[in-house]
Formats: C-alpha cells, structure tokens, sequence
C-alpha cells in the first residue's frame, strides 16, 4: 500500500452506533479503539478515538467521537483522511495542503506509534494524515 484517501465522521457519543448502522448497510466488521485503550479515563474512556470499516466493496469509512472539550460543529464532521505507509508521498500531500492554509495538529509522531497531523487547506477542507509507524 502506498497511499489511500477516504472519508472521516466526526460525532459527539454515537460513533459506534453509527459505524454499526454503517455495517448493517455496507458489510463489513467495525473495528474499534476506545480513548481508554490509549489510557484516558473518565467520560472519555469509552468513546471512540478511532473506529474503521472496511468492507468486500472496497469501501473504508472512518469515524470518531469529539472528547469532552474538543470543540465539535456538526456542519464540518466529515474531514478527508490520507493514510498509508510511503511517508514521503503523505509528508508531500500534506506539505501541498498546508500552503495558503492552516496547520491544526503537525505531522509528528503519535502514542499509537505513527506519524499523524491535521490541515485545514486554503479551501476550508479539513484533511488528517497518517503515516504508519514501523512494524514491530
């Protein structure tokens, strides 16, 4: 795998619903990461850091849940995701998308092990990238 680009849902508490309902219609079986597997506690522990779908169509759809704090507006939940493992390409696409506009998160290594940032471009799209960390 080089490099792949698909949608990511942002919700407040229904991530897993939504991913379910979403493999109901698409197939496929949810993969889910909780913020409390990466050490959170409290409110936070059982939402969705990160959930996935994949499916027999070759669809990927992507979902999480805003932790409390986390400003969250429902007219801008859907964010484009770059993802993959050619760390050139993605820290290329991401540089691309940078110029003329705003870098939210930057492109730095994660607790999950890999590099991940987050851009708004000059067009107001929100777009996050990752970079797989080396297998262990």
């Amino acid at each position: 795998m080089s490099s792949v680009l698909n949608p990511y849902i942002s919700f407040v508490d229904q991530a897993r619903e939504a991913l379910d309902f979403y493999a109901s219609v698409f197939g496929g079986e949810p993969r889910i990461m909780t913020f409390g597997q990466m050490g959170t506690e409290g409110a936070d522990a059982d939402k969705v850091m990160h959930g996935q779908l994949d499916t027999a169509a070759g669809y990927t759809l992507m979902v999480s849940d805003a932790p409390e704090g986390m400003p969250h507006d429902d007219g801008a939940r859907i964010s484009c995701s770059l993802s993959g493992d050619d760390a050139d390409e993605l820290r290329g696409y991401f540089a691309g998308l940078a110029e003329g506009g705003q870098v939210t998160l930057p492109l730095e290594k994660q607790m999950w092990g890999d590099e991940f940032g987050m851009v708004t471009d000059r067009f107001g799209v929100a777009w996050m990238c990752n970079i797989a960390g080396a297998s262990a």
